[in-house]
């Protein structure tokens, strides 16, 4: 995963209307958690973050006050109608630490004509080294055909890695689809018609 560069602001004014001016000045508030330290306020870029936040589990390295310090996005919220970046939460981390994050099932290939893959999961939970953090998994397919199965055994995983997940837990499989089942419905009623008795 590559790491992001931000320059942070602290922030010295609070509550909606202190957001509301930092927004319109083009910046972004958030929270820094993390090591038993006090929550720490501050601003970033609103256009770059938005640009950061296009992609899961951003690592980003913040420059606060000509100290450089690495941190992970843990949420954000945004604005329902205008879809604007309101607020971000960034989590503090150092090298060596692991998280737990949640990352995109990535489907590669497909299945055999007249079937479709089917997502039992679409995101699985991982335990990570915070500074590398995958964008997602992948899980292979090669024209298969109708009862192929992935579990969470089968899936690669990044080195040092590990699934949340039991190994025998269905993550994607082979499915017919309504097409396929229509056309198997056609094909059997010549033959059940063929072998019906004849009235007497």
């Amino acid at each position: 995963m590559s790491v992001n560069k931000l320059v942070g602001e602290m922030r010295t004014s609070f509550g909606k209307g202190a957001a509301r001016k930092a927004r319109a000045a083009g910046r972004t508030p958030a929270v820094i958690y993390g090591h038993g330290s006090e929550p720490r306020h501050i601003t970033v870029p609103a256009h770059e973050v938005a640009l950061i936040l296009r992609h899961k589990n951003a690592i980003i390295e913040l420059d606060l006050n000509g100290k450089t310090e690495t941190v992970l996005v843990k949420s954000a919220s945004k604005d329902v109608v205008t879809q604007v970046i309101e607020h971000i939460d960034l989590v503090e981390i150092v090298k060596g630490e692991r998280v737990h994050v949640e990352v995109p099932v990535h489907v590669v290939g497909e299945s055999m004509s007249g079937t479709v893959v089917d997502l039992e999961h679409k995101t699985l939970k991982l335990e990570v080294d915070a500074t590398t953090i995958p964008e997602y998994v992948e899980v292979h397919f090669n024209k298969e055909g109708l009862g192929f199965h992935v579990t969470a055994g089968d899936i690669k995983l990044p080195a040092g890695a590990k699934l949340d997940l039991d190994d025998h837990e269905l993550v994607a499989s082979v499915v017919g689809t309504g097409a396929g089942a229509s056309e198997d419905a056609a094909e059997a009623a010549p033959a059940a018609a063929t072998e019906a008795p004849k009235a007497e």
